[in-house]
C-alpha cells in the first residue's frame, strides 16, 4: 500500500542530504526531503499525511497513517532550545487529523532572527531511502502539494 506524503508548508525543496545538520542530512532519523520556507512572518503547518497524532512537540510532529508509516514533521533546526517560545499548537496527542489539518503555527522569521536555520525535514520513519519517490532539489511548493511518496 503506497503513501503519499504532502507539503506541510510551501517553500522550495531541499534534498536531505542538504539540510545543514548532521542529524538530517546524514539520514540518522529515516529519509525525506526537506522544504525551505524563506523568510515568511508567519505560516501554519499542516498534516502531510491523514492519521493520528503520535507526538506533538511545538517544535516538531508526527503522525502515524493508516498504513502505518510514521511521518515527522520538523520546523526548523535547532528549535527545541526554544522549549515551545514563538509556537502555538492546534492538536493533542492521540487526536485523528486529515491531510492539510492545522498543525503549528510559527515564524520562520523568528527562527532566522533568532540565529536558527527555518528548513523543514520532512522524513519518513522507519522507511528505506529506496522506498521513495522523491522531488527534486528547487522545486516550488505549496502547503498540500504531493511532496513524495511511499511504496
Amino acid at each position: 500500500m503506497s503513501l503519499t506524503v504532502v507539503a506541510p508548508i510551501p517553500g522550495t525543496t531541499v534534498a536531505m542530504e542538504d539540510v545543514p545538520d548532521p542529524v538530517f542530512s546524514g539520514k540518522f532519523v529515516g529519509p525525506g526531503v526537506a522544504v525551505d520556507p524563506g523568510q515568511v512572518e508567519t505560516i501554519t503547518a499542516k498534516a502531510p499525511v491523514d492519521g493520528t497524532v503520535a507526538k506533538i512537540h511545538p517544535h516538531a510532529y508526527v503522525i502515524l497513517s493508516p498504513t502505518g508509516r510514521g511521518v515527522l514533521v520538523h520546523l526548523g533546526l535547532d528549535t527545541v532550545q526554544l522549549a515551545g517560545q514563538g509556537f502555538t499548537v492546534h492538536v493533542e496527542e492521540g487526536q485523528e487529523v486529515s491531510s492539510g489539518d492545522d498543525m503549528v503555527t510559527w515564524s520562520p522569521q523568528q527562527i532566522t532572527e533568532g540565529g536558527r536555520n527555518p528548513i523543514v525535514p520532512v522524513i519518513v520513519l522507519e522507511a528505506e531511502e529506496s522506498d521513495l519517490s522523491l522531488p527534486e532539489s528547487g522545486l516550488s511548493v505549496n502547503a498540500g502539494d504531493e511532496l513524495l511518496s511511499v511504496k
